[in-house]
């Protein structure tokens, strides 16, 4: 297998949540310049990774492969529903396996979520970019990472796990959107 590169994408509330208690992305943490940011690099992307919950509702989104993380099937399988999609179950198929059955060797894989997802690939990623709104708070949210906690960041676990915060850009002035792309450290 050729080099994948793997980058992480998500926008966060101040409290580090990527969902509410219904673990469903509110309305709160969608602003349109993170919203062109997303899309811009799905767009680029070869294979986009993310669980049963997590999905990007876009006029491309058809268009991308993908791999759905599920526990739904043994190891592998075609998705019966989208045809660019397969559905992974970990336990049974190595990531390695899953992205050559999605037809991808090389290339941009974009990991879009859940919590769970995220954290398998926590040592893998070349680049995480974290999108923070820092005026949304959802309390007893869903977290982006599933260690992080009160006392404990998305950017401390992060940087526990080796990434450094290379650059950062607002993506909507008004609300204070920014997005930090967290770099493999050398």
């Amino acid at each position: 297998m050729n080099k994948l590169r793997i980058e992480g994408y998500v926008i966060v509330s101040a409290d580090g949540m990527l969902a509410d208690t219904h673990n469903v992305m509110p309305a709160a943490l969608k602003f349109p310049g993170d919203a062109a940011f997303f899309s811009q690099a799905l767009d680029g992307a070869d294979l986009i990774v993310h669980g049963r919950n997590s999905y990007e509702d876009q006029p491309n989104s058809p268009k991308r492969r993908r791999l759905v993380v599920t526990r739904k099937v043994a190891g592998l399988a075609p998705d019966p529903e989208k045809p660019l999609s397969t559905l992974w179950n970990p336990a049974g198929a190595s990531f390695e396996a899953a992205c050559q059955a999605a037809g991808v060797d090389s290339g941009t894989v974009a990991i879009i979520g859940g919590p769970v997802v995220f954290d398998m690939f926590m040592d893998r990623y070349d680049t995480f970019f974290l999108s923070l709104a820092p005026h949304v708070s959802l309390p007893e949210g869903a977290p982006c990472f599933t260690s992080v906690a009160p006392g404990r960041s998305p950017p401390q676990v992060l940087t526990a796990h080796g990434l450094v915060p290379a650059n950062q850009r607002m993506l909507d002035p008004a609300d204070e959107v920014s997005v930090t792309a967290w770099k493999r450290a050398a």
